[in-house]
């Protein structure tokens, strides 16, 4: 099987860890192929955030992963070849991918081969794991910006308290504080919970230059 993957030097640092099958060919690039050499290929894994990019018509007949945590597969009517997963930074590299996916069982072979695990969930706007994390990260700006501690005292209290391998803003760090207002901002549309703290937000403004 030879796979493509668009990653960038981070993204492809994790992915480099996939115990794969010899039979596998890992092709890895920044940019995506030209639409005639789409056909030497049998799988696409797109983490970059050129997905839109994509000649869709010319990927009929493959199978193709795009990273994409906050939008849904069926706000952009993707053809059924097409499957979500999370790419975000720290999540790559785990054992366990959830996958969004209308041909589960071509998606699990092609994964029993890279020896990873997988488990189908439902096309909404950050699966479980991104969303999970996202939470945890604005409680954490909450507490922040009530002045309960400080952003190192409180990373040190999550991974002595709760065993995480990193705290809430080594996460937010990692993964990119555009990554989780963007996602809490999506979430908060329908559910108060998810309101970004003001303290995030005003980081994601100093951030995104919109301060």
């Amino acid at each position: 099987m030879k796979i493509f993957v668009s990653a960038n030097d981070q993204q492809k640092t994790e992915l480099i860890s996939l115990n794969r099958d010899q039979d596998n060919e890992l092709v890895f690039s920044a940019n995506l192929p030209n639409d005639k050499d789409y056909k030497i290929f049998d799988v696409f894994f797109i983490f970059s955030d050129s997905w839109e990019e994509l000649s869709f018509p010319s990927l009929e007949s493959k199978t193709v992963f795009i990273n994409m945590v906050t939008e849904t597969l069926y706000e952009n009517d993707f053809p059924s070849n097409v499957n979500r997963i999370n790419g975000w930074p720290g999540f790559i590299k785990n054992e366990l991918w959830e996958i969004v996916s209308s041909e589960p069982e071509t998606v699990e072979n092609i994964f029993k081969s890279l020896n990873r695990q997988i488990t189908f969930v439902k096309d909404e706007p950050g699966f479980v794991g991104a969303r999970v994390i996202s939470m945890i990260i604005n409680e954490a700006f909450f507490a922040l910006g009530e002045k309960i501690s400080s952003m190192k005292e409180i990373d040190a209290a999550m991974k002595s308290g709760t065993n995480y391998p990193q705290g809430p803003f080594e996460w937010a760090g990692k993964i990119g504080i555009e990554n989780i207002y963007g996602l809490l901002e999506k979430l908060s549309g329908k559910d108060e919970r998810y309101y970004p703290a003001p303290a995030l937000k005003k980081l994601y403004l100093e951030v995104s230059g919109n301060l």
